[in-house]
């Protein structure tokens, strides 16, 4: 061997990459340091072997297309897997050159880490892409800013919130959502952010592009580069303005609910206080008539919610045991008037007095009794109602104040009323005006039959 032939084949055997000759039809020829290092065999444990064997390749084509692309083209390059001694799988780089004598002249160059890292660069990718998805889809505002509160980023579900495109937004201070009075808020959670403090569920009011103030809950995390140090924040915000108004719904119904029932309750008790009879069976009957009385007229606010109930209706539905076998027995006439509910219980036990007071004594204990309620709306809000009983067994003056009398002066006189009883001859008339309590109602005059 000359030494111009010498030298090159100590270049060959000191190169870092793998160098390997070997022959279509036989074994290995020549196997240098590179490929001792990389594949971990000695030249000693490779000259002779088929290389694919000995290394248990894997090839990207069939082989039998690799040789004929070698003999074909005289060359040929692509990736390879290996198994080397140890066990563990390589990725080279193959060089593959076909001389004239079928010595095929192979150089591979180690890419196991490239590959690896590639991969996981591809992995970190379509995770970084996953999390934008997640990030843009989500239907709260998910905004990031650097610590002099400037805009970075900003997601779909900000502009839903706020109104500002990513156009208008990115690069403006955070404070074109923060209404001025609170932007001390912003200072402060910047100061917080600075020391590396997250700050969860923090609810306060922001602003919306047109001026429309909206409440929201922000939870707020410090953002740090790869050397840990902080460098701005990531911003979620939720509007939950219509949870807050159903929880201020809530609690307001609740305290109206309160304040009902307890309404309820004074009038269920100042009704059994004024309840007598001269035997507790009688007592009882009282009582129970009255709070049923109660229980029918708050039917009806239930169906309006509590705006009210008509006049006519709780006539209707008082009366509605003494007109079951004559619709004319008992007669009422007057406007459309809304009752607020303290009105609307009261006027309820009245007629129920005056009714039950008729069935045992007066006109409706007559088979030929009758009954006409009728009631005005004055033009400065007073209401005026006439209870007359006709048909009924004669009729005198009482010489004391019967129980009931009292019942309904005392419960009219709670109203600030004013109630007028005239026993004639043929029969009680009771005559009751009230102050204005509420706006007139429609005027529109009812006539029926209870």
């Amino acid at each position: 061997m000359d030494a111009r032939a010498e030298r090159l084949a100590s270049l060959l055997t000191l190169s870092t990459e793998a160098m390997l000759v070997w022959h279509l039809d036989e074994g290995i020829e020549f196997w240098n340091s590179g490929a001792e290092r990389l594949y971990g065999f000695t030249s000693e444990e490779a000259v002779g072997r088929t290389s694919h064997a000995l290394l248990q390749t894997k090839f990207p084509v069939e082989f039998i297309e690799l040789i004929t692309r070698l003999r074909n083209e005289r060359h040929w390059s692509g990736e390879l897997r290996h198994i080397c001694k140890d066990g563990h799988e390589v990725i080279v780089e193959s060089r593959q050159q076909l001389l004239s004598d079928s010595t095929v002249i192979e150089v591979n160059r180690d890419v196991t880490e490239r590959k690896q890292i590639e991969a996981d660069l591809r992995e970190a990718q379509q995770h970084l892409f996953f999390l934008a998805s997640i990030v843009q889809s989500s239907d709260d505002a998910i905004v990031s800013k650097n610590l002099d509160g400037i805009i970075t980023s900003w997601n779909k579900g900000a502009e839903r919130i706020f109104g500002y495109t990513a156009e208008e937004a990115v690069g403006q201070p955070i404070t074109i959502v923060i209404p001025q009075d609170r932007h001390d808020e912003e200072r402060t959670i910047l100061t917080r952010l600075r020391r590396g403090e997250r700050i969860e569920h923090f609810e306060t009011v922001r602003q919306r592009k047109h001026g429309s103030l909206i409440w929201v809950s922000l939870t707020i995390s410090p953002v740090r580069n790869a050397e840990g140090k902080i460098v701005g924040a990531s911003k979620i915000a939720r509007d939950i303005t219509e949870q807050r108004r159903t929880g201020d719904l809530i609690a307001t119904l609740a305290r109206e609910a309160e304040h009902r029932s307890k309404n309820v309750l004074a009038t269920v008790q100042a009704t059994v206080n004024l309840s007598q009879s001269d035997t507790p069976e009688g007592l009882k009957q009282a009582i129970e008539g009255r709070i049923q009385a109660l229980a029918n007229v708050n039917s009806l606010f239930v169906d309006s919610h509590w705006i009210g109930a008509e006049l006519s209706t709780i006539a209707t539905r008082e009366f509605a045991p003494y007109s079951q076998k004559s619709k004319t027995r008992v007669r009422i006439n007057g406007p459309q008037v809304l009752l607020e509910p303290s009105t609307g219980q009261t006027i309820a036990v009245i007629l129920h007095e005056l009714a039950t007071n008729a069935a045992k004594y007066g006109a409706l204990s007559a088979a030929n009794g009758s009954i006409d309620l009728q009631w005005s709306h004055e033009a400065d809000g007073r209401l005026h109602l006439r209870w007359t009983e006709t048909g009924g067994p004669a009729v005198e003056t009482p010489t004391r104040n019967g129980f009931g009398r009292r019942v309904i002066e005392q419960m009219i006189a709670q109203l600030k009323g004013k109630t007028c009883f005239d026993w004639r001859a043929d029969g009680l008339v009771c005559e009751i005006t009230l102050p204005p309590l509420m706006p007139a109602g429609a005027t529109q005059p009812t006539s029926k039959g209870a």
